[in-house]
């Protein structure tokens, strides 16, 4: 039986295995077409005129400012997430015309295959791509030959501040973006015509400690010693939110005023309770003062705040200074007239002791002795 079925497997028919493909999208045929004919990714895209000489690559620029956080008083900078969007024109990546049966068009997923600006941000101390789920970049290249790049990224970026109104101060951050090597000969960025900045709904009153005024773009091109190179610049002016500081300072520090005048009205003589009460209203204004300081750098000129403070302490040391007046000055005239009245007894004392001597020792009916000692006193207290 075993034999049978092995002969009747043996003898059925075995098709041969027929690999399976599937036909190449236009858009890769396209793209190997467009990469394939002498494209350089290493040379950048030539003028209108077909040469690299004739003028720069017209790069335009837009952002979404998506988040503004972590903006640190000491160390000057400012943590901000944004999607970034550059645009160029590349003719040699031109494959159709704008009313033909082309792909409007083509994504690619990686950007080494064509070439891209080498932007920077000037004032970046250090940022990341997102990378999650998938690496948040887009790149189109369009029929007509226009690339847009569009990237998601965070970044911490410098921002000098000046502090000589603080709390009440308005700080200008910047967001500066130039090319690293390509001088204005090669490259030159502008901002996109309409909406150059954009801000995520909700952004301007999300800030925890400060309100976002306005956003304007400028231009900031630099001349160095290798060359010129074009530069765009987003000013963020920034103001410092006043109810924070209303709440943990200045009406504070006026009731810590107001707590040291109670001094005033308790009993001179109640010296401990005088003395504490000013000198601890003194002490927690100088431990809210370094409380303050410490949440700013150490700068060589003197802050709005610095002036409150310095206000607010001198308030508390005159009281101190009152309290200790009104518990010192009446001990120190109790000393004096205790002073007084001592040289007064010792005075007493003496004349009765010399009017006791003088009748114990002087014969008062005996005329030469009563004129000796009238002379002898008389050349003592001439002599005196």
């Amino acid at each position: 039986m075993a034999f049978i079925v092995t002969t009747f497997i043996l003898r059925i028919p075995v098709q041969p295995r027929k690999t399976i493909t599937q036909p190449q999208s236009a858009d890769t045929e396209i793209l190997e077409r467009l990469l394939s004919r002498g494209y350089d990714w290493r040379v950048r895209p030539p003028a209108k005129d077909g040469t690299i000489y004739s003028g720069p690559v017209v790069v335009n620029v837009n952002m979404l400012i998506r988040s503004i956080s972590k903006i640190d008083n000491v160390n000057m900078e400012y943590s901000v997430q944004l999607t970034f969007r550059e645009s160029w024109m590349d003719e040699r990546l031109k494959y159709g015309e704008k009313n033909d049966d082309h792909p409007d068009f083509l994504i690619l997923t990686t950007g080494k295959q064509i070439w891209m600006p080498d932007s920077f941000f000037q004032n970046e101390k250090h940022a990341y791509k997102h990378m999650i789920d998938k690496p948040n970049v887009l790149i189109r290249v369009h029929k007509d030959g226009t690339i847009l790049y569009s990237v998601r990224i965070s970044m911490v970026l410098s921002c000098p501040m000046h502090l000589q109104f603080y709390p009440m101060d308005v700080q200008q951050c910047y967001i500066d973006l130039a090319s690293y090597a390509y001088t204005t000969k090669d490259i030159e960025y502008v901002w996109k015509s309409h909406d150059p900045v954009q801000l995520k709904h909700g952004l301007s009153s999300s800030l925890p400690s400060f309100q976002l005024n306005n956003v304007s773009t400028t231009y900031c091109t630099s001349k160095t010693n290798t060359g010129t190179y074009s530069c765009l610049r987003t000013v963020l002016q920034l103001r410092r939110q006043l109810s924070y500081y209303l709440l943990q300072l200045y009406i504070p520090s006026c009731m810590l005023v107001i707590v040291s005048w109670v001094s005033f009205w308790i009993d001179r003589t109640a010296v401990p309770a005088r003395v504490t009460l000013g000198v601890t209203t003194l002490l927690t204004m100088t431990t809210q003062s370094s409380g303050i300081n410490a949440k700013l750098p150490p700068v060589a000129y003197i802050k709005a705040i610095d002036v409150w403070i310095g206000g607010k302490e001198k308030r508390n040391k005159a009281v101190v200074v009152k309290t200790s007046e009104d518990v010192w000055v009446p001990r120190i005239a109790l000393d004096q007239k205790y002073v007084k009245t001592k040289v007064l007894q010792n005075r007493r004392h003496q004349q009765h002791s010399f009017r006791r001597w003088l009748t114990q020792n002087i014969d008062w009916h005996d005329e030469v002795k009563r004129a000796d000692l009238i002379s002898s006193m008389s050349l003592l207290f001439i002599g005196r």
